[in-house]
């Protein structure tokens, strides 16, 4: 999340300080959706500090282990539903969970704290600092900022939307969940104190920092030499959302291409793009117009792709001249000045069919291929209908945010000074770098979202979850509560639809979902399933039982954006009920009651038939004879 305004110097508490970075907001027209862009350091040593700081990356990677482990973690939420993707991290002990938007554009990490004065209503409780046994506040010391009562540093940062935050430093254990190889680290963070403007009115906890500087989540592990100097990000499609994140290095694939990225030139990620070429044909732009003031920088806290004014005005034209035949149409907002088309049908998979191919050309001659849902979003008020999510800029900088990277995977390669880039699906992505590693942050017994939870135990050897449903214990059924919101309140759910979607996340039949009890209150419903054993099952297995556990706990299930986020708010695992003698064998007493009876009604009716066929055929003798067999034989 880039941002802007006057920042109060902020530096780290370890070793030397770090440049402090402010942020500016570019100038847009009024009616084009707003942006934030990084500006420049205050520190006019900016460079000589990444001089020293990528030294000091260099020595740590000679001495990082032959193997490191690193963190897979699971992305949530979407781009069009709430401008933003989060990530789950565990703090403290026992561990309080939050929902942190991943930004490589920040560099600090921070939660709302318990004491905060001015701290909106989000998805979990506040961080408790006493609740937590490995808790330290950050004591005031001459490289940071302190508070009042000169105790604690301090950090504040304020954002060109008119958004702040700030708080005091505290350090504690941070856990990054249960596909994590990373064990938990203690790690310094933000407990913030008050918010303002959007980031008191998002539903997410806090911000993720990945970005450059002494502060950040990803400086910080690979100061302590737990992971490499490289992380990953793999966003979801335009009907997906969620997707993976891997902090440390990955395999890198053969097909995937790479810019340069220098360090130098500013704190943020950027790319050296050259060109773009529309349907094949490259725009014809200056040469370096994707180099002007800070040039091409990714983030991942910003929603859309912001072009410099000339670079713009001729990607909307090309696009326009190769969808000329589908009709224009009225942005969703009438606040901004959205490019807008209708008659590309609603599938998502089939847009390039209508809309052209787009290749991003790095300088050294790389080409990474966009598809429509790079470049496009779904309008939300008409059907089949999609808008350019690429957005002018007056000044000369190119903002590129998630938009462009929908199913794409991007490495951050620190260490080599460059960023991969890999087309591919990334909601299968995260089913394949799964895998049984360190324990779960968090223990799965807990069935509620509360802070009052135990420190799970050591892992056990397999690696799997201890105490966790033990031995041979088995599942009768298992019940959870969700609570959903929805995008448009005038729609109802479909919850049929949500059934087989959620039988498909768990990996259970569908005939194993069924609806238990909704209640609903405008665009807010919360819904109780129950998952049951198959059809030719008594049970449901201790392994299943906790693969849909594990599932429900870590909120892996994604659903298309147009069932808004949901939240799990209880699950419970009945187990099997020990039949009595007469529990188990009461179908077949009832069934040989039945056939007893049947056999007894069927012989006592048998009876009675031949008993009145017998007094039908006796005759008294001395009973009269009708006249008419009594015919004289004639001779």
């Amino acid at each position: 999340m880039a941002g802007s305004g006057t920042c109060p110097h902020l530096t780290s508490f370890l070793l030397i300080s770090t440049a402090v970075i402010c942020f500016n907001l570019f100038t847009v027209d009024a009616n084009h959706r707003p942006m934030l862009l990084p500006l420049q350091l205050s520190s006019r040593n900016h460079s000589q500090q990444r001089h020293l700081d990528n030294i000091r990356r260099l020595l740590h990677q000679f001495r990082l282990p032959p193997s490191t482990p690193n963190a897979r973690m699971r992305l949530y939420d979407d781009l069009l539903s709430h401008g933003y993707y989060t990530t789950r991290l565990w703090i403290g002990t026992p561990p309080q969970e939050f929902a942190l938007i991943v930004d490589t554009g920040s560099t600090v990490t921070y939660v709302p704290c318990s004491s905060c004065a001015h701290c909106g209503k989000h998805q979990d409780p506040r961080f408790q600092p006493d609740l937590s046994s490995t808790y330290q506040p950050v004591k005031c010391n001459p490289s940071c900022n302190c508070d009042a009562e000169q105790k604690q540093c301090t950090y504040d940062r304020r954002y060109a939307e008119m958004s702040s935050s700030s708080g005091v430093i505290g350090e504690d254990v941070i856990s990054f969940g249960n596909e994590s190889e990373l064990v938990p680290q203690r790690a310094v963070f933000g407990c913030e104190n008050r918010e303002t403007g959007d980031l008191y009115s998002q539903r997410a906890d806090g911000i993720m920092g990945l970005g450059r500087g002494r502060l950040s989540i990803m400086d910080q592990l690979v100061d302590k030499n737990v992971i490499g100097d490289s992380f990953s990000l793999c966003y979801g499609g335009m009907d997906v959302g969620g997707g993976t994140m891997v902090l440390g290095n990955i395999t890198t694939p053969p097909e995937m291409v790479f810019s340069h990225s220098d360090p130098f030139r500013s704190p943020y990620y950027n790319i050296e793009l050259k060109e773009l070429h529309v349907a094949g044909k490259r725009l014809k732009l200056p040469v370096g117009v994707f180099d002007g003031k800070h040039g091409t920088v990714m983030d991942s806290g910003t929603t859309y792709a912001y072009l410099p004014k000339d670079a713009f005005v001729a990607f909307r034209d090309a696009i326009l001249r190769e969808v000329h035949f589908l009709k224009r149409v009225r942005g969703p907002d009438p606040s901004f000045d959205d490019i807008c088309v209708s008659g590309a049908g609603r599938d998502a998979s089939q847009l390039s069919k209508f809309f052209p191919e787009v290749e991003m050309v790095f300088n050294n001659g790389n080409k990474l291929l966009l598809s429509p849902e790079n470049y496009l979003f779904r309008h939300t008020k008409l059907s089949g209908a999609y808008c350019l999510g690429i957005f002018p800029n007056s000044e000369s900088t190119t903002l590129l945010g998630g938009i462009v990277v929908r199913n794409t995977l991007v490495t951050y390669d620190r260490s080599n000074d460059r960023i991969g880039f890999l087309k591919t699906n990334c909601s299968e992505l995260w089913r394949r770098v799964q895998s049984s590693v360190a324990p779960a942050p968090a223990p799965l017994v807990s069935q509620r979202n509360d802070t009052n939870r135990k420190i799970p135990p050591a892992p056990t050897p397999n690696g799997s979850p201890p105490n966790v449903l033990p031995g041979s214990f088995h599942i009768g059924f298992i019940t959870f509560d969700m609570s959903i919101s929805t995008n448009d309140s005038k729609s109802k759910l479909n919850f049929k639809e949500l059934g087989e979607l959620i039988s498909k996340e768990l990996e259970v039949d569908n005939s194993q979902v069924r609806l238990l009890n909704v209640t609903s209150k405008g665009n807010e419903y919360l819904v109780r399933w129950g998952i049951f054993p198959a059809s030719t099952a008594n049970y449901i297995s201790n392994s299943t039982a906790l693969s849909i556990i594990l599932r429900l706990r870590d909120h892996r299930m994604q659903f298309p954006e147009r069932f808004g986020n949901y939240k799990l708010v209880e699950w419970n695992a009945e187990p099997q009920r020990k039949s009595s003698w007469w529990q188990h064998h009461f179908l077949a007493v009832v069934l040989g009651f039945i056939a007893v009876l049947s056999l007894s009604t069927i012989g006592i009716w048998l009876v009675l038939l031949q008993r009145r066929q017998s007094i039908t055929a006796y005759e008294p003798v001395a009973s009269p004879i009708a006249e008419q067999e009594l015919q004289p034989l004639q001779s």
